[in-house]
Formats: structure tokens, sequence, C-alpha cells
């Protein structure tokens, strides 16, 4: 009995289990059994019995609702990323050349739509000329503001499709191969070291997310440069997901060299170490601080669990666990965006993580380090809750289908 007791909680060390084998009778005789046996960190039977193809759906659903319900806070956060690494996003007829590049019809019909707060600089024809601060961003409100004044709502959900073609393949992967690395590591801990139990969710969530991200990196490259870059030339179409790649190619020349040309594709990685250190960490954070959380609202409903309740623990373990673990990671996030935004092809290839940590604390300090640190935070909570509650909502379902 004792030894039961012990595999349905690999959470205890040895010690507490030598303390439980005296007292599990009793706690038999009072009940205990169902409450403990919502405690365990190993997944139900049913869970087990659910495949790949099964868990990737529920993934892939739970991504194409979060991406489309938090990107404008990931465009916000970008934007003041890129803006505090040099990203110019003062209108081009703000200025001489900028005016005398566009002068032209269309011209005549521009409208800066300066705010109303900012004083104009002057008339070019019958537009009103702004300042350059009129194009700064002040925060996040700040953005969402000047985006919609200047460039349309629509641009809040700029990178929505690069967005949705990352998010889906990326946890589609991540969430399946988390559960699965989990469950092995899980058994195997198990059987040979109890005590490394606690630590199985970090190491899971660093090799899954080590695995998606490597798959799929070259479409977050582009999604943070669609973000990052706004098309300022009037009636102009932006770039989308395969031309924003294109250009990222074709910065390099001379692609009749072979090695030339190797290295042009090796610029749809570049930044990709910077991605590794953020999401990591971020990972580790994240499925440590989620994985207690979320049993232990789950022992609060015993035997009547529902898909209500299995969403509401799921959503505020994820809420909580995605705000610290984005918060913790951010000024990875400043040196993944910077690396990502750089378009001189042999800077981006010789700079690093650290580099790029560094220069940014030369010269903004600690304020530099966590520019964005809101709306990441605002972005992650509720994005990790939808994704995570979501997913697990849907495998809930499909194991009451099964079993059904």
């Amino acid at each position: 009995m004792a030894e039961a007791a012990k595999t349905q909680n690999p959470w205890m060390s040895s010690g507490e289990t030598a303390t439980m084998e005296s007292a599990v009778s009793d706690r038999e005789e009072l009940g205990f059994n169902a409450s403990l046996s919502h405690q365990t960190t190993r997944a139900s039977p049913s869970d087990l019995k659910l495949g790949l193809g099964a868990r990737a759906f529920s993934a892939a659903g739970a991504a194409f609702l979060s991406a489309i319900i938090v990107n404008p806070l990931d465009v916000a956060k970008t934007r003041l990323q890129a803006q505090a690494a040099g990203v110019p996003y003062s209108h081009p007829l703000s200025n001489i050349i900028g005016r005398m590049a566009y002068f032209g019809p269309k011209t005549l019909f521009a409208d800066l739509r300066c705010s109303p707060s900012c004083t104009r600089a002057g008339v070019h024809g019958t537009v009103s000329i702004c300042p350059p601060d009129c194009f700064q961003y002040k925060g996040t409100l700040d953005v969402f503001y000047k985006i919609i004044r200047q460039e349309g709502f629509s641009r809040l959900w700029r990178g929505t499709n690069a967005g949705l073609a990352l998010a889906v393949p990326t946890v589609g992967i991540y969430l399946p191969f988390y559960d699965m690395f989990r469950n092995w590591l899980e058994d195997l801990t198990a059987q040979n070291a109890p005590s490394a139990t606690p630590y199985v969710p970090l190491v899971a969530g660093s090799l899954a997310r080590s695995l998606a991200c490597t798959t799929c990196y070259p479409i977050e490259l582009a999604r943070t440069r669609m973000q990052a870059f706004k098309e300022t030339q009037i009636g102009k179409k932006p770039p989308g997901v395969w031309r924003t790649l294109l250009g990222v190619v074709s910065h390099v020349k001379s692609t009749n060299n072979a090695q030339n040309s190797l290295q042009g594709y090796r610029m749809l990685w570049t930044g990709m170490g910077a991605q590794l250190a953020r999401d990591i960490p971020y990972s580790a954070i994240c499925w440590s601080t989620l994985e207690p959380i979320r049993r232990r609202l789950l022992t609060l409903f015993d035997e009547e669990s529902n898909a209500a309740s299995v969403l509401g623990a799921n959503f505020s373990a994820g809420f909580v666990a995605g705000s610290l673990a984005a918060g913790a990671t951010c000024p990875l996030d400043v040196a993944k965006t910077r690396r990502q935004i750089e378009k001189d092809p042999a800077r981006a290839l010789r700079m690093t993580t650290r580099q790029t940590l560094i220069g940014v604390w030369r010269d903004s300090g600690m304020k530099g380090l966590f520019t964005g640190v809101g709306p990441r935070v605002a972005r992650a909570g509720p994005s990790v809750g939808i994704v995570v509650s979501f997913y697990e909502v849907v495998k809930y379902v499909l194991q009451n289908t099964y079993n059904a």
C-alpha cells in the first residue's frame, strides 16, 4: 500500500515517503485517497492514450485563438524595443529630403495626422508637417493611439498572418512534445531519482521549446521585422511574410557564389541564439511555476472536475506563470528584437546576445534592458493562459470522448 502511495505522489522526497507510510492506512480510512490522487504530477491514463495528432490539434487551435487576441500588444512591444534600438518612426515628410522624395500628386492628399497635442512644424503644399517627436512612442497606449491615427486600426494586427503561421506549428510542436517529454521524464525519475521529479517541468519545457524554436525560427524573424518596420510610402502595401524573408536573403549579394548563397540563407536564422537564450529560461520559469499552481487549483475540485474547472485552473496558472516568466526574461527579449531587426548582414552575423545586452546596458541602463516590459507582460499572461487552458480543455473533451 505504501508503494502504491509512493507511486501516486512522485513529488515527495524519501523522508516524506517514510512519514507517509505510517499514516497511509489512516488516510485511507478518512477518505483521502481521492485528494491524494489529484496531487499526482503524472498524467492520467487517458492523457497517455492521446496521440501526437490529437495533442497537435488541441495546441494549434489554442495558438490560433491566442495569436489573434494578443497581437496588438506584441506590435506595441516590438515598436517600443525597435525605437529604443534606433529605428526611426518619423514620417518622411517631416524632413527636407523626405519631402523632395515624396513631392508629387499624392503629396497633395497625404495626411500626416498629427496628434492634437503636437504643434505643426509648417505646411508643404496642402499638407501639415509634424515635428519628428509627434511620431515617437512614449508608452503602450501611445503606440496604440499613434498607429491607429497614422497607419489605421488594422495595423495593430500587423504581422498576424506571420504570427498565425508561426504560432500554429510552433505551439503544435511545443505543447505536445512538452507533454511527451514530461510524461517520459516523470516515469524515468520516479523509478531512478524521485528527488529530481520536481524539476521535470523545467527540463521538459526547455527541451520542447528549443525544438519548436529551431524548427520555426525564420517565420519568427519575419514577424518581428513586419511589426518593427512600418511602410511610409503612401498607397504602398507593406511586405508580407515571404517578401520579408526574401528581403532578408537578398541583402547578401553575389548569390552566384555558393558560399555567399549559403550565407544568405543562414541570415534567416539570424538571432536564433538570442531567441533560444530567451525562450529556454522563459519556458523553464513558466512551466516550473505553472505546474504546481494548476495542480494545487485542480485539487480544490476533487471529484467534481469538469471542463469549466479545467479551464479556470489552467487559465489562472498560465496567466500567473506567463506574466512572471515574461517579466524575468524581458532583457533577453530586447536582445532578440535588436538582433532580428539589424539590417546590415555583416553586423547581424557578428552580433552575439552578450554583446547586445552589454551595448543596451551601456547606452540606456536598466531602463533599456526592460524596454517594452509592460506590453510584453500584458501579452504573455493572457496568451499563456489562453493557450494552456484551451489546450487542456480540448484534451479533456477528447479524453472523455475516448473513454465513452
